[in-house]
């Protein structure tokens, strides 16, 4: 199995520009068609060092977790979930960890 932590920043400029309704749309439209066997979304706090400016920014975050195969399919999914992120609200990335696991459910 693999475990993967999507991290995706919730400012655009300099205020929360997702709300939590456009994240659910977002999770509804581009992660669940994708991994419709489950998944775990946590709120959290994250910070980044802004690559143009250099600023420290701090934003409201939300992690996503997911098991699934490790299958090159997946992570080829994995992505395309991170580049529709940051097309569709702005962002200059996402944060994604990818790890081995042994898991059962």
């Amino acid at each position: 199995m693999l475990s993967a932590e999507l991290f995706f920043g919730r400012k655009i400029g300099d205020r929360v520009g997702v709300s939590e309704a456009a994240f659910r749309r977002f999770v509804d439209a581009e992660v669940t068609p994708r991994f419709p066997d489950g998944l775990t979304i946590l709120d959290a706090n994250g910070q980044y060092r802004d690559r143009e400016d250099g600023r420290l920014i701090r934003e409201p975050s939300k992690l996503v977790l997911i098991a699934t195969p490790d299958e090159t399919g997946n992570r080829e999914k994995l992505a395309a979930v991170a580049e529709a992120y940051k097309r569709r609200f702005d962002q200059q990335s996402v944060g994604l960890i990818l790890k081995p696991a042994c898991a059962s459910f």
